[in-house]
């Protein structure tokens, strides 16, 4: 999926487990209306995506058939050619898509900024060490690790990172989980973050 506003700045968009679904839709229209390029691959390979209710068939659809490492790898080649037409490039990723932007924070001059929404399994690779700047936004409730142990361990890193109330799927409009306070302030961060980001450069 592609929106071309011929803009300088473009943002890859990395869905969750399920593929790109309305949500993912629905945020990469909003950004598209900012100004911004989009890029959103599609990292699972299938040609619909898969419902809430799947989420198991999901999860193990994703770690069987693609897994982290050659999702890292199609993000990677998509952002070395991104690279080549425009002056900005980011990463925007969500739970598994999170991890993903992760860990392409890690690489020499790729990104010029990464953003990732509850991005659980961040904890098995925190060996990485961004070298862009990083805004990560957590639940205060997730059920399998310690969001408040992760987000005290990256801090070492001076990684943005916050926890906002709620549950995975906070900022999800079309989730069980949606919390509009906690979307609106995570909006905030996020704008802020790029704006900051343009700043500096």
């Amino acid at each position: 999926m592609k929106i071309i506003n011929n803009s300088n700045s473009v943002i890859i968009v990395l869905h969750e487990i399920y593929g790109i679904n309305q949500h993912i839709k629905f945020v990469c229209e909003k950004f598209s209306m900012d100004g911004y390029d989009i890029i959103c691959p599609n990292l699972i390979n299938l040609n619909h995506p898969l419902n809430y209710d799947q989420q198991d068939e999901a999860y193990h659809h994703f770690i069987k058939n693609i897994g982290f490492d050659l999702a890292f790898n199609q993000v990677k080649r998509l952002i070395i050619q991104a690279k080549k037409q425009y002056r900005y490039v980011y990463l925007l990723g969500y739970s598994i898509g999170a991890t993903i932007a992760w860990l392409c924070s890690g690489e020499d001059i790729m990104c010029d900024g990464i953003i990732g929404y509850y991005g659980s399994r961040i904890r098995d690779y925190m060996s990485v060490t961004p070298k862009c700047p990083v805004l990560l936004i957590f639940p205060t409730e997730e059920k399998s690790f310690n969001v408040k142990k992760i987000v005290n361990s990256l801090k070492k890193w001076n990684v943005n990172v916050h926890i906002l109330r709620g549950a995975h799927g906070f900022s999800d409009p079309f989730s069980k989980n949606y919390c509009t306070q906690s979307f609106e302030e995570a909006e905030i961060l996020v704008n802020s973050f790029l704006k900051r980001i343009l700043e500096n450069s």
